[in-house]
């Protein structure tokens, strides 16, 4: 496989040089050449497949040669003790990527990359600084991940203040190899910073420079396996159990599954947006030849990409704090992915584009635990919001409807529980509570971050 930048000024380069690099040397981002397709064999068999198979079939042809076979299947199966489970709550579908250890579907790329780095650069001297820019969940899987591994230090950036308190313990609260620091500014401030200092040249020259953020282009191919894995089982009519971090309502039980899927049919998946790098791994999925019907791009009042989609014109704008915090972003770094494999008519005919407020979100919230007694979290309630405004609409056709939910809701039982009651905490996030956050608060300037960097 080889990779070239949206931007077209430089020469295409492998994998390895691709993922360790981050950002191309034009400032671009990373594309396949083309996107590879899922043999038909694979195709017809996603909803029956284990998935860490769906992920061997899925990452393999994006990593080859550079990562073997027998490799590769290792770092799978280590990285994934967890899986993503389609399970019925009230009227749909929810896709629940929040069973891996930071309780947030980052985890599928951040513990992919760790693995898939520590290889690439087996032999190398000097460690790899990985830089990464978080507006919540980001941060705390990268830090996670990356967490002892030997030669690489990671810089995990964050917008002080607009990250919820767990969230800043599991950025902050590790130590060893993870530096956090706290900028005086949005998430868009942050991953100015990031881009900037990895365009640095002279400064490439001295440290080797990475980031983690979904500009990284192999933070996104892991995360196409999970969009692989839930539409094949729609296709085949099929949900699954809940999991042991499922929110149900301890007193009520997980539903019934009355609403499961119909065999035979496309699911449309609702996709919770900030900076556009699951959405992009969704149709990397969708080209590979996963049986997805369509999906929807589901923002908080930060609505550039629903905006575009609705008239083709695209306006950058600053960053708004919300709820759902993770997803605060104004000018998201992947919608030039998108538009390198997309153009505008394309993803209108793929994509739906939803806004939704604050107000809203919380309504959401209460509505679906007081119904079907689940529990959301904010950038899940996103999602389940932009598709109940569509559907009243009508611009939903009947078929499956499936909503990716993107982190635990006891992350942000702070917004949660006021509007539900107690949120079960899982057990992967009771360790990270007990942790003492410790950053370095700096400016939003490129030299406040140089000079941290220039202390390593």
């Amino acid at each position: 496989m080889r990779y070239y930048s949206t931007r077209r000024k430089t020469e295409p380069v492998d994998f390895t040089a691709a993922a360790l690099a981050g950002l191309a040397p034009d400032g671009g981002l990373f594309v396949p050449g083309e996107i590879p397709a899922y043999p038909a064999a694979v195709r017809s068999s996603l909803g029956t497949m284990d998935f860490c198979d769906i992920a061997f079939e899925t990452i393999k042809p994006w990593v080859s040669p550079d990562i073997p076979a027998g490799a590769l299947q290792d770092m799978i199966r280590s990285a994934y003790p967890f899986g993503a489970p389609l399970v019925a709550a009230g009227d749909r579908q929810v896709l629940e990527l929040f069973h891996g250890p930071t309780a947030a579907f980052k985890d599928f790329g951040a513990r992919f990359m760790a693995r898939a780095f520590s290889y690439l650069r087996r032999g190398e001297d000097r460690p790899l600084h990985i830089l990464v820019a978080t507006s919540g969940d980001t941060g705390g899987a990268v830090a996670d991940g990356f967490f002892g591994v030997a030669g690489i230090l990671v810089t995990v950036l964050y917008p002080r203040g607009r990250v919820s308190p767990l969230q800043e313990r599991q950025i902050a609260g590790l130590g060893g190899n993870v530096t956090a620091l706290a900028v005086e500014g949005s998430f868009d401030d942050c991953q100015r910073l990031v881009k900037a200092v990895l365009a640095d040249g002279e400064l490439k020259k001295r440290l080797a420079l990475s980031s983690a953020n979904s500009i990284n282009v192999s933070r996104l191919i892991p995360q196409a396996v999970y969009y692989a894995a839930a539409s094949g089982r729609a296709l085949a009519g099929k949900t699954d159990p809940p999991g042991e971090a499922s929110p149900w309502d301890r007193e009520r039980g997980p539903s019934s599954g009355d609403h499961a899927v119909r065999r035979g049919e496309r699911i449309t998946l609702v996709v919770p947006s900030g900076n556009f790098g699951n959405l992009t791994a969704g149709i990397y999925a969708w080209k590979m030849g996963a049986p997805i019907r369509r999906f929807v791009a589901a923002t908080n009042s930060n609505k550039t990409v629903p905006d575009y989609l609705a008239d083709g014109d695209y306006r950058v704008r600053p960053s708004q704090a919300t709820i759902s915090n993770a997803m605060d972003v104004g000018a998201p770094s992947n919608f030039e992915r998108m538009a390198c494999h997309l153009s505008w008519e394309e993803m209108r005919e793929a994509i739906l584009g939803m806004a939704v407020s604050d107000e809203e979100t919380r309504e959401t919230i209460r509505h679906v635990h007081g119904g079907a007694g689940y529990f959301l979290d904010p950038h899940s309630a996103v999602g389940w919001t932009a598709a109940d405004k569509l559907l009243d609409q009508g611009l939903f056709d009947a078929g499956p409807l499936g909503i990716l939910s993107t982190a635990h809701p006891a992350k942000f039982a702070e917004t949660v529980e006021p509007l539900t009651g107690p949120v079960p905490v899982p057990p992967s996030l009771t360790a990270a509570l007990e942790r003492k956050p410790e950053s370095r608060r700096i400016s939003a300037e490129v030299s406040a971050l140089l000079d941290i960097l220039g202390e390593n």
